[in-house]
């Protein structure tokens, strides 16, 4: 194996799943991965781009989808085939909590003499906490940690000396725990390296497709994307990426945008390699009134032909559904207002406290502009949220549905809110203000609710207005209610609906079969018994109360993709050619 001078990790959410008990239930319903979340940030390839352009060598392996492909796969062998100065591993959202740190853990007994450093938003967060672990010697803070790394890198292979790198944390040659100032926090985005060219080149160097997928499944149904923004204009109460949270432990003052220009730019760039859909995160309109339609003018002049899926934080009026329909030749929107009940939404932010018609409005006028598809997605859980009104969003999606036709391109969701509270967050900050309870405060505390053996046991929270139990039974009965609803609209046939009901209901069964063995007061034979719940929920850990593949866009295999891959490499080495030259 080719030496690397750093190796990204992405460890499963609980180290290790094969060999746990463990119910996964439905709180990955509404993302591309599975409960395993193996899925890994965005930043990993930004980062490695900064490092390959600075000389250094990386490689990203993803630990986590290999583990999930291959039962037998051995991480500790895996691991010690990896020759590194430097191992980074994301703790990026808390659900990573336990995973991160028991394979920091394993890279720091196999690799001794390695530096082993944790990054991410929770990493930010818990910092200290986390540099009080003999199996974390470095944390790297902020949302932008691109020129930091390369800073770090040059001390590791340079003089040592740690104390200038910014956003770092330390230890030193006493064992003192340094925190340099959280200086690094660009207000523009323009300087990012961004090329998926890097993780083509990377998987090719160290001819390893399947360690360097983002999740299991992307060769066959790649998606990419792109981003408009680190930090957020909004505060809404649930999100560790709101404007609070960035003032509060990411030293954030302001959004820091990527002009729509470069924006433009990266989504050539993907297309160059990749036939596949381009999801762009964030709301492409929080970056000023023209900033989407300087988007949409690059991307019609750049002749981009990939399917764009954008995210809404709000309704959008007719003029930028029509400047979409200009611009792209196949568009997706995804809005995520929460609740359908507007005394809920409103309290969550100022960005919910509209009325029913006017989230209708916004559908039809997209479905009227050449929107080939619309998400829109609800939860469960929430501050003001009782059971009855979480149990309304069937009736509330079949009016809704009723009311444009039964248009099939609308799909709607349901799921549990999410495992854990976002720490920084409002909700996290100020549980009381919101009527959170929450069960775990700490990152040690996080970490030990990861390692039970029902989802349910690992959210993190209950609200004033439903204890747990009520959020894992309700988050059931609405998947159940949609259901009802998505066949009498004529969006699912009645084999598909008693399909989907007979999942939900084995999936609700096995959480209350979860309950009647944790009573029991034999450790071995509690044991015994949770590892048959596990064989049977395994079939159904991908999909409980929703279908997953209706998340999935038509797009073709990485190996149909092969001839524009091989067109795109050479094109980013006539970029970089002229690049130096210049």
């Amino acid at each position: 194996m080719p030496r690397s001078d750093i190796v990204f990790l992405h460890a499963p959410s609980v180290y290790d799943f094969r060999k746990k008990p463990i119910f996964y239930g439905p709180v990955s319903d509404v993302v591309p991965s599975s409960p395993v979340f193996e899925m890994y940030p965005i930043g990993f390839m930004t980062i490695s781009s900064h490092l390959e352009k600075a000389g250094y060598r990386t490689r990203i392996v993803n630990l986590a989808v290999q583990m999930l492909a291959d039962e037998r796969f051995d991480v500790e062998r895996r691991i010690r085939s990896l020759d590194a100065d430097v191992f980074a591993i994301d703790l990026h959202w808390l659900p990573h909590a336990h995973g991160a740190l028991e394979v920091a853990k394993l890279v720091k007994s196999i690799h001794p003499h390695a530096k082993v450093q944790l990054g991410g938003f929770s990493a930010t967060y818990y910092h200290q906490e986390l540099m009080q672990r003999d199996e974390v010697d470095f944390v790297m803070r902020g949302d932008s940690t691109e020129l930091p790394q390369v800073e770090f890198m040059d001390a590791v292979t340079g003089d040592g000396d740690f104390s200038k790198v910014q956003n770092l944390c330390w230890k030193d040659s006493d064992g003192k725990v340094r925190v340099n100032p959280l200086s690094f926090v660009p207000e523009s985005l323009d300087y990012v390296e961004f090329d998926y060219g890097t993780m083509i080149k990377n998987t090719m160097r160290h001819r390893d497709i399947k360690g360097a997928l983002p999740w299991l499944g992307w060769d066959k149904l790649p998606l990419t994307s792109v981003f408009t923004v680190r930090g957020c204009c909004h505060s809404c109460t649930e999100c560790g990426g709101s404007a609070y949270a960035g003032r509060g432990f990411l030293c954030r003052r302001r959004p820091a945008f990527r002009s729509p220009e470069r924006l433009a730019e990266d989504i050539e760039r993907i297309g160059d390699y990749l036939d596949s859909p381009v999801f762009i995160i964030g709301d492409v309109r929080q970056g000023g009134k023209d900033y989407a339609e300087r988007l949409f003018n690059g991307i019609k002049e750049r002749g981009v032909d990939n399917h764009i899926a954008m995210e809404m934080f709000r309704p959008a009026d007719r003029e930028f559904y029509r400047m979409a329909a200009s611009a792209l030749g196949e568009y997706t929107l995804e809005f995520s207002p929460e609740s359908h009940d507007q005394s809920v939404r409103s309290k969550l932010s100022p960005l919910g406290d509209f009325d029913d018609s006017v989230m209708e409005g916004t559908i039809r006028k997209a479905l009227e502009n050449g929107c080939q598809r619309f998400d829109l997605f609800f939860m469960v859980g929430l501050p003001e949220q009782t059971r009855e009104s979480a149990l309304a969003t069937a009736d509330y999606s079949r009016s809704l549905w009723t009311r444009l036709d039964n248009d099939r391109r609308l799909f709607v969701y349901s799921a549990p809110f999410a495992p854990f509270v976002d720490p920084g967050s409002k909700g996290f900050e100020e549980p009381e203000k919101h009527g959170y309870r929450f069960f775990a405060r700490t990152l040690e505390e996080h970490r030990r609710l990861l390692d039970s053996p029902s989802w349910k046991y690992v959210l993190s929270y209950e609200t004033e207005w439903m204890s747990r139990d009520e959020i894992a039974d309700t988050s059931y009965d609405v998947a159940l209610g949609l259901n009802r609803a998505m066949l009498d609209c004529g969006q699912i046939t009645a084999e598909e609906k008693e399909s989907r009901d007979l999942r939900t209901e084995t999936a609700r069964g096995l959480m209350h079969r979860i309950d009647e063995i944790m009573a029991i007061p034999d450790p071995e034979r509690r044991e015994s018994l949770l590892w048959e719940v596990k064989d049977e929920g395994q079939r159904i850990m991908a999909s409980t109360i929703c279908d997953k593949r209706d998340l999935d866009w038509d797009s073709g295999s990485i190996w149909r993709n092969a001839p524009r891959v091989a067109s795109g490499l050479v094109k980013s080495s006539l970029r970089s050619a002229l690049a130096r030259r210049a």
